[in-house]
């Protein structure tokens, strides 16, 4: 008796571990990592892999190095799903895209806050936009000024300078062109390797750009980076909609918010790299006149239809929320 409920529990644990693996689906997700399979991107893609086998998905994770490469085979469906920097996601999500505008958020304690509301259940539609869908977003760092001459310290000065933009962006080069100075139409993959030598004076990097790209080449020797965040940069995870169950799209934008501190912890221990001698500070006057110019440009680049205004209110409450001192609050 007892070998015979050993056998039927036996066979019945056989039977519920075949059904889980028939009900799992298998997809491929496209995994934009400058530094490749071996990247720090790539790294935690496999933990969210891992993961993602308790909600019954099997994932093949593809590394590009090309992000362009990675985002056309999501848009031809050589990939279910591709993550890519939030700017370039604004092509297929636009409230998402609008986290990475320009000064809307000064800290990570503010990305915290947004990011928590964008995990809640209550934003999954507006994380579905077409035939697309946001499965996660994370931090990747903030966004600072990188000068090949210190002395480009105020906007006034950045006139006549030539200055790397994303050519699939068409913000940045609106916005360099009002102080004056010149757009360079770059990407990713050689954005860096102008200002290394000498093409471009000025380009807008995180912080973990700096040791990776081997940014202190074009630093030196008289360069600096204005002790000023520009923005706060993403990374987002996006899928096509009819590939991936909402739970399941929910579950994945859970677990990248629920390990957010494995993030921001690897964002610091790169920022650290920064050789402490490239800080340029500016006088609280100028931060002041950058707080001016960046909210007048969202609120230009919203009229142009370029930001989500849903999203620009839901940063301006976090802002609010963390210092109603502020004027925009008043």
């Amino acid at each position: 008796m007892k070998k015979l409920i050993i056998a039927v529990t036996t066979a019945f644990a056989l039977t519920a571990s075949l059904a889980v693996q028939a009900e799992s689906i298998k997809r491929k997700i496209c995994v934009f990592d400058i530094v490749g399979n071996v990247g720090p991107v790539m790294s935690a893609m496999k933990d969210w892999q891992t993961a993602a086998l308790g909600w019954g998905l099997e994932v093949e994770l593809i590394p590009h190095t090309n992000e362009a490469i990675a985002a056309e085979d999501l848009k031809a469906g050589v990939c279910d799903a591709a993550l890519i920097t939030g700017i370039r996601g604004r092509n297929f999500n636009k409230y998402a895209g609008t986290i990475d505008s320009i000064g809307a958020i000064p800290s990570m304690e503010h990305m915290n806050v947004v990011l928590k509301v964008l995990a809640h259940p209550q934003t999954a539609d507006q994380l579905s936009q077409g035939s697309y869908q946001i499965m996660g977003v994370a931090p990747a760092g903030a966004a600072y000024v990188f000068v090949n001459d210190r002395e480009i310290n105020s906007l006034a000065k950045a006139a006549g300078k030539r200055v790397a933009v994303l050519e699939y962006d068409e913000t940045q080069a609106i916005l360099v062109s009002q102080v004056g100075a010149t757009p360079v139409g770059s990407d990713i993959t050689n954005f860096s390797t102008k200002f290394n030598n000498g093409v471009v004076d000025v380009i807008v990097a995180p912080l973990v750009a700096y040791d990776a790209l081997e940014l202190y080449k074009g630093l030196s020797p008289d360069g600096g980076i204005i002790d000023y965040p520009l923005a706060q940069l993403t990374i987002q995870l996006v899928a096509k909609k009819d590939r991936f169950p909402a739970d399941m799209a929910q579950k994945s934008r859970e677990y990248f918010y629920n390990n957010l501190n494995r993030i921001t912890e690897q964002l610091d221990k790169e920022a650290q790299k920064v050789d402490k001698k490239w800080w340029v500070q500016i006088p609280e006057a100028d931060q002041n006149e950058y707080e001016v110019m960046m909210q007048e440009a969202r609120d230009q680049l919203r009229d142009q239809g370029y930001y989500d205004p849903d999203m620009l209110g839901l940063l301006r409450k976090v802002r609010c929320k963390i210092d109603p001192t502020r004027a925009e609050c008043t």
